[in-house]
């Protein structure tokens, strides 16, 4: 929000307030100011008038003027093109030193003396105004000649940028900032109070009606303005140009300039689409197609609060216009675009964050400017149609201030802030007030808010300092311990030698889908992603990490191993905690160890670093949902027996893309990662023996099913079993050579070769009568 102190003034008194002290107020009462510039023109460029204007004798381009400055007549040779007889212009005098270091000196242009420079609004330091010279009118107060333009408020301004949170939509207008500098300066505040004339004008009633068929949350008023030699004063156009404001037509300055100063919503349309010359025009308002609020005439012509069909603007230098008013709730603006999106225009920015709703006040500052600096004729009356509001009452004890501020603040104060923040305040029952909230104050709703409506109009660095005294609650929560073993995690993974990679919890939707993961449902989306390229919550770490290793890649990294702990999304938008892994091309750096040529990641050497993190687990065959996962090298991770996750080798084609080398990828769920306290096993004090079975088995047969048999099968001498070798030839055919290694141990004494062979053959008699397995 960019404002100028010379505005301001127009709604608050600053004189006495310096620009410095203005300046700390803003930051002080949470408008925090981004920008501060001094606009002042230099000394030596007055108005001068254009008295006689002549072509230059040897130069087409160029005008020989003669410009009274008051005192004297001073001939001048200018190449502007609007440079014409009879207009009032800002001349940089001889020794005037512009901007750029530009010094004004007598000169001769093409053999003709120039005693001076008539000025474009570009150099002498302000913004452009369009091409040529600066004409100046008597909206900037009355020209007198060879007067400094400085002596200005205009050229002699200070223009201050504020930043400004989204929920602060009442101060998106120089009113709306004058009101909140009203409570931080205790000065009262210029209310603008235009009343109608009533001068024998015709009444809006005999050329416009409105029709609705049903209650609608939206605030309207309608206004006529019989448009005649509208031409943008100077004084305007200059502000509009300070605020980095444009526009196409003198109408469309008005009411721009209206609505920075007031806050109000206004639009003009031409008369004829509501209704012919002759005819009265008739404004339907009913809901459109998408459940939006909307204005008809002959056809379609604006949603209320969001945008205006293009064809339904006023662009004529003359005519007929209807002027309309407009205000609707942030919130239910807001709602209904997170509902259904549809285009807006730039007015969709002022009502998404809360409008001025004194609707009345904006229309009738905008008329007044027409009749101010035109001829135009202003219809008397307005086409109303108000909702109904009730304002939020917040109850708050007086104690209560103290409680949260710290500090003790009269009730006097308190009252005084209060009223002049536009809020009421009932008559007190006991200590405990009644505030009533404004309507143009929607971001107001608890006692927190009113609170710190108190704090930040007294001033943060106002309340004094005391010691904090707390009881401390017990500490050890349920969020407490899954900190813990996220980290104990974290730092497993980084011991292993993988780096931390972190992201946004969003994901692109495209991208996401594109690979077979599953997103937030529509109805549950992000109603406003910070970009195109995080539209959606991350339904997987996977993607993410799968970007980073393609950046890695791309600055010639040769071995990329990162993970990432955080929480993902399921469509109902219910998270969890995942860890993902990527380990992609060597598995080590170069050194001379390995000749320079270290080995490239497999499918065991990744196991084996994910077990190094996340402890003991099985892997038992998988098909995955996503695109992701090569389906030939996948398996499914279970710990304790319950599914934690899923290992896999990406898919070629994924890896092609990606330019990436041979890589593996792991996500797991972190509620399935064992933490809590280790509690000591039993051990025997006796040898372990070894026995290897080499077993002649179907290539059909899978090991899962193989070790649910031996399990149920298996004396208590055998301890664990796992596979450590698998042979196929042609020559077995449809079977292959499976050898299992079988540790045994007992708790009583070192077992002999008897018991371990009747352990063994146990092992065999289960395969052989389950699944037909025997010895090789």
């Amino acid at each position: 929000m960019i404002v100028t102190k010379n505005w301001l003034n127009e709604w608050i008194d600053l004189s006495g307030v310096s620009t410095e002290t203005l300046l700390k107020t803003f930051n002080a009462i949470g408008l925090e100011v981004d920008r501060h510039e001094t606009i002042r023109v230099p000394d030596g460029v007055v108005i001068g008038y254009v008295e006689q204007c002549e072509k230059h004798p040897d130069a087409d381009k160029l005008n020989v003027t003669q410009v009274n400055v008051g005192n004297e007549v001073r001939q001048i040779v200018c190449g502007a093109s609007n440079v014409r007889a009879g207009i009032y212009i800002a001349l940089a005098t001889v020794g005037a030193e512009l901007p750029g270091n530009l010094k004004i000196k007598e000169a001769k242009l093409r053999g003709v003396e120039s005693h001076g420079m008539i000025c474009s609004a570009k150099e002498i330091g302000l913004p452009s105004l369009g091409e040529g010279i600066m004409i100046l009118d008597s909206s900037i107060g009355e020209l007198v000649l060879g007067k400094n333009l400085n002596e200005y408020g205009s050229f002699n301004d200070e223009l201050i940028e504020i930043e400004l949170t989204a929920n602060r939509g009442d101060c998106l207008s120089i009113h709306g900032i004058a009101r909140d500098l009203r409570a931080a300066l205790s000065k009262p505040l210029r209310e603008v109070n235009h009343k109608e004339k009533q001068d024998g004008r015709l009444g809006i009633g005999r050329i416009l009606q409105l029709h609705h068929n049903e209650t609608f949350d939206t605030d309207l008023l309608f206004g006529a303005v019989e448009v005649k030699e509208l031409k943008v004063p100077f004084a305007i156009a200059l502000r509009l140009a300070l605020i980095e404001e444009t526009y196409n037509t003198a109408v469309d300055a008005l009411l721009l300039y209206s609505t920075q100063s007031t806050g109000v919503v206004l639009r003009a349309y031409p008369f004829e689409k509501f209704g012919e010359p002759d005819t009265k025009g008739v404004i339907t308002l009913e809901n459109d197609e998408n459940g939006y609020a909307a204005l008809y005439g002959k056809e379609k012509v604006c949603v209320i609060g969001v945008s205006q069909e293009k064809d339904a603007h006023f662009k004529a230098e003359s005519g007929l216009a209807i002027i309309e008013a407009s205000y609707i709730a942030p919130d239910i603006i807001a709602k209904k675009m997170g509902d259904k999106k549809i285009p807006s225009c730039p007015h969709y920015y002022r009502s998404s964050r809360g409008s001025e709703p004194k609707i009345e006040m904006g229309i009738r500052y905008a008329t007044e400017l027409f009749e101010k600096y035109s001829p135009s004729q202003v219809y008397g009356g307005n086409i109303e149609l108000l909702s109904s509001y009730e304002p939020r009452i917040i109850s708050i004890a007086e104690e209560e201030f103290e409680s949260f501020i710290g500090l003790k603040i009269d009730k006097t104060t308190i009252t005084q802030i209060f009223k002049n923040l536009g809020m009421d305040i009932g008559t007190p029952k006991g200590s405990t007030f009644a505030i009533s909230v404004p309507k143009f104050r929607h971001d107001i709703v608890n006692k927190q808010d009113i609170i710190e409506e108190i704090v930040r109009i007294v001033g943060i660095d106002n309340i004094p300092s005391k010691p904090l005294v707390f009881a401390e609650a017990n500490q050890m929560s349920d969020d407490l311990a899954e900190y813990k073993k996220t980290r104990m995690y974290r730092h497993r993974a980084a011991q292993s030698g993988f780096y931390e990679s972190v992201h946004f919890v969003f994901n692109e939707r495209v991208q996401v889908e594109k690979f077979g993961f599953v997103c937030t449902e529509a109805s549950k989306e992000l109603l406003n992603p910070i970009t195109a390229t995080f539209d959606t919550l991350r339904p997987t770490l996977l993607v993410g990490l799968l970007n980073s290793a393609s950046a890695n890649v791309k600055v010639n990294q040769k071995k990329i191993a990162l993970f990432e702990t955080g929480m993902v999304f399921d469509p109902e938008r219910n998270e969890s905690k995942r860890i993902a892994f990527i380990v992609s091309g060597a598995m080590e750096s170069e050194k001379i160890a390995n000749a320079g040529k270290p080995a490239v990641v497999d499918f065991a050497s990744f196991t084996k670093l994910i077990s190094d993190v996340a402890g003991s687990f099985e892997l038992v065959s998988h098909t995955p949902t996503h695109t992701l996962a090569h389906p030939y090298v996948c398996a499914k991770v279970v710990i304790g027996g319950v599914d934690a996750g899923e290992l896999f080798r990406l898919h070629p084609s994924v890896e092609e893309e990606f330019d990436l080398p041979q890589t593996f990828m792991c996500e797991l769920n972190v509620d399935s990662l064992p933490f809590g306290l280790i509690v000591a096993q039993p051990y025997s004090k006796y040898q372990a023996s070894f026995r290897d079975l080499s077993l002649l088995v179907s290539k059909e047969l899978t090991y899962e099913r193989i070790k649910v048999v031996i399990e149920k099968g298996a004396s208590t001498q055998i301890r664990r079993f796992y596979p450590v070798d698998r042979y196929v030839s042609e020559s077995l055919g449809d079977q292959m050579s499976l050898t299992l290694r079988f540790v045994l141990q007992s708790d009583e004494k070192t077992l002999e070769e008897e018991d371990i062979t009747a352990a063994m053959d146990g092992v065999l008699t289960t395969l052989r009568e389950e699944l037909g397995v025997n010895l090789r």
